[in-house]
């Protein structure tokens, strides 16, 4: 099957050239196969963005699907290796965000997608926010136990597909009760919930309809959030 910059959906070419670049993780390779990127990679990926921009306005008007090649909801392939010890120049996945309208402002609740050669699978909420956000939503979850757990005791939670991921704290954070019947909830460093998402999915026509569904099944779990830092939904 053919893959076309305009096909909201990808194809097993996205997975060939994943293998290949993990395998040649260079500017010369790179370069050489950049049109590749562009029509296998790049291309599906900002189609999707596209796809999911009326959807996004029906279930979340609050979040943002921008089909910019550089700055917009499609992570920039290349690594920032001036910390690390991997001076790999490349990224072997791809990263989609929809990012809150007001994330420029506030560290805010978003959707994110990951897509690379081990896994597939999407996340909401906010992972590892700043201080003050973070500080908020664990007030929140301390001030109103039950509608905390209500969400995550409940379905999709309960029984799946959703978890929430991140590291934790040993201790409770200072300024909340240690035996708070919460407590390990308060000890999270992120409030961002994920599930896997089939591989497969990423060459049907369904793609953005499914992405749009999960988002709206995690629209209390978002909006929790988004109250407790003082945003919309």
């Amino acid at each position: 099957m053919a893959d076309t910059p305009d096909s909201p959906h990808f194809t097993d070419e996205l997975w060939r050239f994943l293998i290949e670049l993990s395998q040649n993780n260079d500017r010369p390779w790179f370069q050489a196969n950049k049109q590749r990127y562009e029509d296998h990679v790049r291309g599906p990926a900002l189609a999707l963005i596209r796809a999911m921009a009326p959807r996004l306005a029906e279930v979340t008007p609050s979040l943002q699907a921008i089909d910019k090649k550089v700055g917009g909801s499609l992570m920039r392939i290349y690594r920032d290796v001036r910390f690390s010890k991997d001076k790999s120049p490349y990224k072997t996945n791809v990263g989609i965000q929809f990012r809150h309208r007001a994330g420029k402002d506030v560290h805010a609740p978003g959707v994110y997608v990951h897509i690379d050669l081990d896994e597939v699978f999407m996340g909401v909420g906010l992972w590892q926010p700043d201080k003050e956000p973070l500080h908020a939503i664990r007030t929140r979850v301390a001030e109103q136990p039950d509608a905390w757990r209500a969400i995550i005791e409940s379905p999709p939670f309960a029984d799946g597909p959703w978890e929430q991921h991140g590291a934790a704290l040993k201790r409770i954070p200072r300024g909340f009760d240690k035996d708070h019947p919460l407590a390990e909830e308060l000890k999270r460093k992120s409030f961002i919930a994920v599930r896997p998402l089939d591989p497969a999915l990423l060459e049907s026509p369904a793609l953005c309809d499914t992405i749009a569904e999960h988002i709206t099944l995690m629209r209390p779990y978002m909006a929790f959030l988004c109250g407790a830092i003082g945003v919309e939904l």
